[in-house]
């Protein structure tokens, strides 16, 4: 646990939240300031700051239990839709340095916009970003 970090004393129960969830690794809670009914967060009780700290065990639990929580939403909430959302940097629109992952349930007209502008790309740039990222993993 991170003692400044808001996320890791909600975790683990030093501060209150409406939770929906819990095991051992991760806490589930609904957003205080929701995009939409029933938004709620993912988050692990081990201090990871983003996704290039998560390890590969957690992060296959975690998208495991994320998709347990979905159908619980898509159950319980009607909704039409979900986005999964995931925040790294503060570029990206991190807000809080402990990873977590947002489930958005989606309804008709709910006046959420989650898109972005399309760019054209070359097959020559294309090619270059592929050869270039490959080659990192």
């Amino acid at each position: 646990m991170k003692e400044d970090c808001i996320f890791c004393k909600i975790a683990k129960g030093k501060i209150p939240s409406a939770t929906i969830y819990e095991d051992n690794h991760f806490a589930v809670i609904l957003d205080v300031n929701p995009a939409t009914k029933g938004h709620c967060l993912i988050i692990p009780k081990e201090h990871f700051d983003n996704i290039y700290d998560l390890d590969g065990e957690t992060a296959g639990k975690l998208f495991s239990l994320a998709t347990c929580i979905a159908r619980a939403l898509k159950d319980a909430l009607k909704c039409d839709g979900l986005n999964v959302i995931q925040n790294n940097g503060e570029i990206a629109g991190q807000t809080v340095n402990h990873f977590h992952l947002h489930l958005i349930p989606r309804y008709e007209g709910d006046g959420v916009d989650l898109t972005w502008p399309q760019h054209e790309v070359s097959q020559d740039e294309l090619e270059e970003i592929r050869k270039t990222v490959k080659k990192a993993i």
